[in-house]
């Protein structure tokens, strides 16, 4: 185990650019995850896991032979943490190399458009993750899922539901290749009640928390679907109404 005290010591310096840039994250192939809670789903679901930095106030499980484990200060510590009240241990995960399938053989997958807030996206996946959705993809500008925010909002279904980002027209030839029809939360002439949607296989579109589903998505779907809600609201948080939906989709199966 090394010890590190200073800021400008080059792991940190890796740690805050992870943290603050998807481009690095990208180009360095690692993301950054910032609790013990996320530190025991990466060991449990065999997350790729390259190093962790701890302070001496945070007990540990063991960490296994071939990661890096580093002891901080908590200045340091403090320094190097996305989070503002920082909880002692950070986390640096490989990237998982999942390219798109040819065929969707699943039962229900989630599509996002243009969801940009990165607590949103994580939550979305975690939900999708409890409710049994084979997958999300991701359309027009959503939040990286490896965000620091992203990733802290899943709460470790990074490490285990599947996650895809593609272009409308990849999306398109995806869904007509693997015979799903797509169901848009949105309002048109043939919107139905989500509850009498049939969603034993299908996609189902979340659109953007300001703008809803884009055009060129929303001419994608099979249908839409509504859901009943009081007449002076006029609709749900992103990640509230993925949550109607998925549910709605899984209760049959639960």
């Amino acid at each position: 185990m090394e010890t590190i005290t200073s800021r400008q010591n080059p792991l940190c310096t890796h740690l805050r650019k992870l943290a603050a840039s998807a481009s690095y994250r990208r180009r360095c192939g690692e993301f950054l995850c910032d609790s013990p809670k996320l530190l025991e789903e990466a060991l449990l679901w065999q997350g790729a896991l390259h190093t962790v930095i701890s302070t001496d106030q945070v007990p540990l499980p063991p960490i296994p032979a071939g990661v890096r484990h580093v002891r901080v200060p908590e200045d340091v510590m403090g320094s190097v943490s996305p989070a503002q009240t920082p909880q002692g241990v950070l986390s640096v995960c490989g990237m998982p190399e999942r390219p798109l399938p040819e065929k969707l053989t699943g039962t229900r997958y989630m599509v996002l458009d243009g969801v940009q807030d990165p607590g949103n996206v994580g939550t979305i996946l975690r939900t999708a993750d409890a409710f049994r959705s084979d997958g999300l993809l991701l359309v027009n500008g959503c939040a990286d899922l490896y965000n620091p925010k992203t990733v802290r909002a899943t709460m470790g279904a990074v490490f285990r539901c599947p996650v895809w980002s593609c272009s409308v027209e990849t999306l398109a030839a995806l869904l007509e290749t693997s015979g799903l029809p797509l169901y848009g939360a949105a309002l048109r002439s043939d919107t139905v009640d989500a509850r009498e949607a049939d969603y034993r296989r299908c996609a189902v579109a979340i659109g953007s928390e300001g703008r809803g589903l884009s055009r060129e998505v929303l001419d994608l779907c099979d249908k839409t679907v509504r859901i009943p809600m009081s007449e002076h609201c006029e609709s749900l948080n992103a990640a509230a109404a993925a949550a109607v939906l998925l549910w709605e989709a899984a209760r049959d199966t639960l």
